[in-house]
């Protein structure tokens, strides 16, 4: 799993990329924050090598909880800026901070 952050002088954004590898998954997304914990915005495509990827713009100057979805099981990237307890889930999310 990873994220890389590129930041944009032009625009207050960040282009962060998403990938986890998961090489027997059919579908994978990410959801969190940014996304109103939407699977469908957080659609992932899948490369040849098993892994998935995608790359969001998000607002810079804030920080983000989120999870990864594979094939229906929620997961935490081992990579994140952080991890918080969030009382909605029951459970620990990711946190990515641009």
């Amino acid at each position: 799993m990873a994220i890389k952050k590129q930041f944009i002088k032009s625009k207050p954004v960040c282009k962060v990329t998403f990938s986890i590898e998961a090489k027997e998954a059919n579908v994978a997304s990410v959801v969190g924050d940014f996304n109103n914990w939407n699977p469908k915005e957080g659609e992932l495509s899948k490369l040849k090598n098993g892994t998935f990827k995608g790359l969001f713009e998000v607002p810079k100057d804030a920080t983000y909880e989120f999870k990864y979805v594979v094939d229906g099981n929620f997961l935490n990237d081992p990579e994140a800026d952080g991890y918080v307890y969030n009382d909605f889930a029951g459970a620990e999310n990711s946190v990515v901070t641009v």
